[in-house]
């Protein structure tokens, strides 16, 4: 299990926080969205978890062990970051995804770590971009790869920070339920940061809504209601069940 407990984050030192207070768990093989208005704090969240920002207060345990306490390849082997925007890079799809072995690999990369980014190549529809470069990509086929060698890492939390942005329709519900499975069959624990309400709604076990940089509400797409969409970002909603499915419809 994740538990993130009373986090704290400002960018300066005594300067206004950016999070606060923020405490919640996640269970092995649970999505969890991470929802709110730009600048409610939710890449901040993310980088806090992942330990590339040091949270002034609290602590992220992962099986029981701080990440604070965790070395580099430790950290790699037990959380997977993806961020929005990845760097262009000229190493090739297949060295990419290859690249996620690193926290295991001691010398070589032997055939388990390459059969195993074949797999993810095939599972992601990647495989005839193998030998491509990177740079040759367009933003969703990067997008997938950046997903594939995350997956690479076999984490036991995954972090996801939009990682719908750059696809189109299908390879969203494509990706996401891609996600979900792979977090149901490997007990991953998953946090993502979303903007598409009925993506999440869709995909996404929990929903964390954040505002002002403390959590609003911890729900469930059952238990989602009107008042806290209207309350977190403002806008008058109504939600309609659509082949069993509760989907956010503006007013």
């Amino acid at each position: 299990m994740i538990s993130v407990k009373n986090i704290e984050f400002s960018y300066s030192k005594g300067g206004e926080k950016v999070l606060n207070d923020i405490s919640f768990d996640i269970e092995p093989g649970q999505c969890m969205a991470i929802l709110g208005n730009n600048g409610a704090g939710k890449s901040t969240l993310l980088k806090c978890m992942d330990r590339i920002f040091h949270s002034q207060g609290g602590a992220v345990i992962v099986d029981g062990k701080n990440v604070l306490s965790l070395s580099s390849r430790e950290l790699a082997q037990n959380i997977a970051y993806v961020p929005q925007n990845q760097e262009i890079s000229d190493m090739t799809v297949f060295d990419m995804v290859l690249l996620g072995r690193k926290p295991y690999i001691k010398w070589d990369a032997d055939d388990h770590d390459r059969q195993l980014v074949r797999e993810l190549l095939e599972k992601f529809s990647l495989e005839k971009f193998s030998m491509r470069k990177m740079s040759q990509l367009s933003g969703g086929e990067a997008q997938k790869v950046s997903l594939a060698r995350a997956l690479a890492q076999e984490p036991k939390f995954l972090l996801l920070d939009e990682p719908t942005s750059n696809l189109d329709m299908r390879n969203q519900h494509e990706v996401l339920q891609m996600v979900r499975e792979l977090a149901a069959e490997e007990g991953i624990s998953v946090a993502i940061i979303i903007h598409d309400l009925n993506l999440a709604l869709r995909y996404c076990d929990r929903l964390l809504f954040m505002k002002d940089g403390r959590i609003f509400s911890d729900c469930t797409p059952e238990s989602i209601s009107r008042e806290i969409i209207e309350q977190v970002y403002g806008m008058n909603v109504v939600i309609e069940s659509i082949m069993g499915h509760p989907t956010v419809v503006p007013v």
